[in-house]
């Protein structure tokens, strides 16, 4: 976007107000220029003796989305705060807030972050009812840097305004009125006039001069607010053990609390500057803007072909996955065609749908009223007399590939011909899949990670015959479906199961070596997943590793380890939470607990093993357990990068912390790898290799990334991310607070300079002259 269309205008009425308005589509975002300019105009505005009052408003039906999020990209390449401009004391507080003149917000839309905090630094806040209001600034690694921290809790009380940072929770204007965050509601009709009149009131002593740095009859007394705040740090241990955001945004709430809003003004400020240049943020950052690449699909997604509308979709399998999926199509208001062998599993599977949807009414996350129409929308079936008008079918049956190669024998017969043919198998070559058919561009991967209904990634998987509408056409139902689609290439596992296959195999080898099985779920839960290894094999069930066992030992050879623990497990019995009884014991509305009769079962597969060196454990710290595992799932995600499985690193990075658990705060698998760099984790793998065997082996694209130093992450790779930070098309979620397009600079980066940038470093990449690259403006 040209710089000029980010501005900041100024019209001053006959009545004497002010109207000061943000405009920089889509949400109005902080960009520098609009901070610069707000001083501008606030500045003019105090200077003239025409301005008796200000109201501030965004263009477009929005106030502010907040800061502008690529500044932080620049921040964290640099290293220089600097380049962070100072709002909270030059211009909220001393200009705003202590400005001689009244200052009224008018909010439609939104006000998030950075643009809440300047409603706050106003003398009255005029609002339409449905407005999204909120601080989300700690799920990027930060705090508040406005002055949030210490006038949220003085207009909305300590415990809501905890509630609302430490969660990033939003509530609407007309919940905002309840609580004292908002002054007045109104029409988006009336709202501009009724801000005018009330500043004008303000300016002429009719309504109260509030400034809520001053407040103090919300935030109840000394002993009261370090009663919330300290039960507040505990809270944020759990949720956040390992974020310092948490913890520094209640210290600084608690500096206001004890020394005045001032003082925590300042204390903020310094916080700020200081996480914004932490790992923290740096991954977190990343991965918001990895998140919005997903759907950039070269000769997809830049081709001008439009998505095809998907009214109808049968769904094959009514077990765990099938009705999962079958449920996140249903509430969004896409009618199903559930189909199964028989009566019994079909009312099984409508029952497992109806029980779904009653959990997320539980949850708050469904209206009655939206399960019940939900529920017209799902028709069972026994046959396949239903699928003739079908738009989609997704086959969903158990990891035999006999059967799957006879449905979609039997599908392609009866389905109409544009209708897209999708297999939800998490392993099996999609090619062996539909080699009894003649729809190849019709077939697809729709690989949806359990429970389907509830986790957020949708893994599309394409052969090389797969056409790009099919593409697109899963990419928007994706969407529609609230998912986050990753487009993969086609091979055993795809992208994430195929990464993640050394996860559990390393889990193995090591209580092999006589490590305690739940030492490793410690410690590996300690390093942000959700839970240990051996507690989600308890979870996911054993029937699919049994399943893939082969399919893997063919596809990876040498290093894939071979272990039967899971067939000893299952053969004591144990089907992990389905019958309670796994690793850990699965009592109803309980915590999991150890198993101590697993131990004979661990025993056998350690006698059977012979790993230990002298039949005595080894040795290890929490880093090598740690190390060991990872590292090796670092490896394959090499050679899924090599052979271009992704499109960039970064889809890699979405699809562990949305598919897997890998924690969010440490950027995605192959940002935190680069975190601890290519030849360390190289030189311990070629250690291990030595000692262990062929699983631990580098790859030769790590072991090249290691020799020259450079970071995993292919240069390409960081060219689409970043065509994606400055493509002026792309579609911003609008609690970003980003533009999502530069600001004006001499060098911004086209669409065509990025193609030119592709295709030098494409060709720099295959010429054997060249050794090194320098890349210069």
């Amino acid at each position: 976007m040209a710089a000029g269309s980010i501005r900041v205008t100024m019209e001053v009425g006959a009545d004497g107000v002010a109207l000061i308005t943000i405009a920089n589509p889509p949400v109005n975002a902080l960009h520098p220029i609009i901070i610069a300019g707000l001083k501008d105009k606030y500045a003019e505005a105090m200077r003239r003796d025409d301005v008796k009052a200000i109201v501030l408003t965004g263009a477009g039906g929005k106030f502010c989305g907040g800061f502008d999020i690529n500044v932080f990209t620049k921040v964290h390449q640099t290293g220089d705060v600097s380049l962070m401009p100072d709002v909270s004391l030059e211009f909220v507080s001393n200009m705003m807030e202590e400005g001689k003149k009244p200052s009224v917000a008018a909010i439609q839309g939104l006000a998030l972050g950075g643009g809440l905090e300047l409603t706050m630094g106003c003398h009255a806040r005029i609002s339409t009812p449905e407005a999204q209001l909120g601080l989300p600034e700690l799920t990027l690694g930060i705090i508040p840097g406005f002055g949030g921290t210490q006038r949220l809790p003085r207009l909305v009380g300590l415990p809501k305004a905890i509630e609302m940072m430490l969660q990033s929770k939003f509530i609407t204007a007309k919940e905002g009125k309840e609580r004292g965050l908002i002054d007045a509601l109104c029409s988006p009709d009336e709202l501009i006039k009724t801000s005018r009149l009330w500043a004008l009131e303000i300016a002429n002593s009719r309504k109260p001069w509030m400034r809520s740095l001053g407040r103090t009859d919300r935030v109840g007394s000394l002993s009261e607010a370090r009663a919330v705040l300290n039960a507040a740090r505990q809270q944020a241990m759990k949720i956040a053990p390992n974020m310092p955001q948490h913890q520094a945004c209640l210290d600084v709430m608690e500096e206001g609390m004890l020394y005045g809003g001032q003082a925590g003004v300042l204390k903020e400020a310094r916080v700020f500057k200081e996480l914004v240049i932490a790992p923290t943020s740096k991954a977190l950052v990343h991965v918001f803007f990895a998140q919005r690449s997903t759907t950039k699909v070269p000769g997809v997604t830049d081709v001008q072909l439009k998505p095809r509308p998907i009214r109808k979709v049968a769904v094959i399998g009514g077990g765990l996955m099938g009705s999962g999926i079958a449920t996140s199509l249903l509430v969004s208001n896409i009618s199903v065609v559930l189909k199964e062998v028989n009566p019994q599993f079909l009312q099984r599977g409508e029952k497992m749908i109806a029980g779904n949807l009653e959990g997320l009414v539980k949850r708050g996350s469904l209206t009655k009223d939206r399960m019940h129409k939900a529920l017209l929308l799902l028709k069972g079936a026994l046959d396949y007399s239903d699928f003739k008008d079908v738009d989609m079918v997704i086959e969903a049956v158990i990891e035999k590939i006999p059967l799957k190669q006879s449905i979609f024998s039997d599908i392609e017969k009866i389905c109409p011909k544009h209708c897209i043919l999708a297999t939800n198998t998490s392993t099996i070559d999609l090619n062996v899949v539909g080699e009894k058919t003649n729809s190849q561009d019709r077939i697809i991967g729709a690989h949806f990670f359990s429970p389907a209904h509830i986790m957020p990634l949708l893994e599309i998987v394409r052969t090389e015959k797969t056409s790009p509408q099919a593409i697109l056409d899963l990419i928007t139902v994706g969407k529609r479906i609230k998912k986050v689609p990753v487009v993969v290439g086609n091979c055993t596992g795809f992208a994430v199961n195929r990464t993640f296959f050394p996860y559990t195999q390393g889990s193995h080898l090591l209580v092999s070596l006589g490590i305690d099985v739940f030492r490793i779920d410690r410690v590996i839960s300690s390093f942000g997943m959700p839970m240990g290894p051996f507690q989600l094999q308890d979870v996911a069930g054993y029937g699919v590793a049994l399943a893939v066992k082969d399919i893997y030992s063919d596809a990876f050879g040498e290093r894939n380890l071979e272990s039967n623990l899971v067939d000893l497990i299952v053969k004591d019995g144990r089907q992990g939470k389905a019958n309670g009884k796994g690793y850990y014991i699965y009592e109803k509305g309980g915590k999991p607990k150890p198993d101590p009769s697993v131990m004979h079962v661990i025993e056998e597969y350690r006698k059977q093993a012979n790993a230990m060196p002298g039949g005595k454990p080894v040795t290890l710290s929490d880093q090598d357990i740690l190390e060991m595992i990872f590292f090796p799932v670092v490896n394959e995600a090499c050679r899924v990068m090599d052979e271009n499985v992704v499109i960039r690193a970064s889809d890699l990075d979405i699809a562990s912390v949305l598919g897997m658990g890998f924690p969010k705060y440490r950027g995605g698998l192959v940002f935190w790898a680069d975190t601890v760099g290519a030849p360390y984790i190289h030189s311990k793998l070629s250690k291990w290799a030595e000692i262990y065997g062929p699983f631990f082996k580098p790859s030769s694209y790590l072991e090249q990334r290691a020799k020259s130093g450079v970071p995993l992450v292919p240069v390409l790779s960081v060219l689409h991310q970043l065509e994606v930070y400055r493509d002026p098309a792309s579609k911003n979620n609008q609690e970003s607070g980003w533009p999502g397009r530069g600001g004006g600079d001499d060098d911004a980066c086209d669409n065509g300079v990025f193609a030119g940038l592709r295709e030098k470093y494409g060709e720099a990449m295959t010429r054997d002259d060249v050794k090194a690259i320098v890349l210069t403006g």
